[in-house]
């Protein structure tokens, strides 16, 4: 097998964001117990959503201030 590969600022805090809002929608103990392919799709779907939005927003945000400078 091979070794697992360092995971990269963004892919750190995009883990952190699903775990937050995992937590966020009382799935963080299913999580913890079953692993991430223990959620139903409709939650999977769910996470991915709430993320998708997120984003946006952040990036919505970083431009904002982009432009304010």
């Amino acid at each position: 097998m091979g070794q697992k590969k360092e995971l990269t600022e963004a892919e750190k805090r995009d883990l952190a964001m699903k775990y937050e809002i995992a937590e966020e929608l009382g799935l963080l103990d299913k999580v913890e117990r079953f692993g991430w392919k223990g959620l139903t799709s409709k939650e999977s779907g769910r996470i991915g959503g709430i993320m998708g939005r997120r984003k946006i927003e952040e990036r919505k945000q970083e431009n904002n201030k982009e432009e304010k400078k």
